[in-house]
């Protein structure tokens, strides 16, 4: 029998909620308002490889209030970089306007959908007195998301690496995310999509990690 952990932290994109379609489909539908037609296909693949390839969205020795505008950039680089790679960027005849668009619209409820499991897991947990975190390397607009998918209330912690000055797999974020419930990181759980950042990471940083495999979970569904 598994002892009953004190805190359970969670990632939030890929765990809690996702993107409904993906997020080639949501760049693509919003770049043809602009005038631009790109294929989501391809859209989703240069936003993978423009993400992976972007340093983490970590800002030490910044100013607080100073933090959204390094993540608006951060994004920022990742979206201009997507499209280049797509071989469109030269279509927009304004791409800032087009990704203010994009980048409050992903602060909205509207491109996101909760996982069936999430509302019940999160209730049953609760019921049994465990404290429930989120740790993400999400940025400000996770405040703003987890409130309109009304998730918001079942966490007594946000843990963002913007905020953090660390990113998963790096144990400190960890550290810092624990701190917060006063909890040593033997009693805490960490759920996640990302074996690396999510399983690893926690293993690495004492915590009990568990991988939750999603992508699998959707492809059966698409296929029902």
């Amino acid at each position: 029998m598994i002892e009953r952990p004190k805190v359970i932290l969670l990632d939030a994109v890929g765990t809690l909620f996702g993107v409904k379609g993906s997020v080639g489909e949501v760049y693509s539908q919003i770049a043809q308002e602009f005038g631009v037609g790109v294929s989501p296909e391809t859209l989703n693949k240069t936003f993978i490889q423009s993400f992976k390839a972007a340093p983490p969205p970590i800002f030490p020795n910044i100013e607080p209030q100073d933090i959204p505008q390094h993540e608006f950039e951060w994004w920022y680089r990742v979206a201009f970089s997507t499209f280049e790679h797509a071989g469109v960027i030269q279509d927009f005849s304004d791409f800032s306007t087009f990704f203010s668009e994009v980048y409050i619209h992903f602060g909205t409820a509207e491109p996101w959908f909760v996982y069936p499991d999430v509302f019940s897991s999160l209730t049953k947990w609760r019921q049994m007195g465990i404290e429930l975190g989120v740790l993400s390397n999400f940025d400000s607009r996770i405040y703003l998301v987890l409130q309109s998918l009304e998730l918001r209330d079942f966490f007594e912690s946000v843990t963002i690496s913007t905020q953090a000055g660390a990113a998963k797999p790096d144990p400190t974020i960890f550290a810092i995310a624990l701190e917060k419930h006063n909890c040593p990181p033997e009693a805490a759980w960490h759920i996640g999509d990302s074996v690396a950042e999510d399983y690893h990471g926690a293993k690495a940083a004492g915590l009990r990690g568990i991988w939750i495999n999603r992508h699998d979970q959707e492809a059966s569904e698409a296929r029902e």
